[in-house]
């Protein structure tokens, strides 16, 4: 579990950066505007759902167990 959290976060820097670039090349020296920023930032939205719903499915089957200050007190 503990690679695939450190995997989907390597995956959500990645495609924010890329959309960072993206914001920064397109439409420069003449070139057309793209839609690339918006399909990394898509991704990133995508990613970080994908993430979320895993670990809350990881917690329903038991593989990982919440740790911290307990609930209702």
């Amino acid at each position: 579990m503990t690679y695939l959290v450190a995997l989907a976060f390597i995956a959500i820097i990645a495609s924010l950066a890329s959309a960072l670039f993206f914001m920064l090349k397109n439409g420069t020296e003449g070139k057309r505007k793209t839609s690339n920023m918006a399909r990394a930032l898509a991704f990133r939205v995508g990613f970080s759902v994908l993430l979320f719903v895993c670990i809350l499915i990881a917690w329903k089957l038991g593989y990982i167990q919440p740790t911290g200050i307990p609930a209702g007190k």
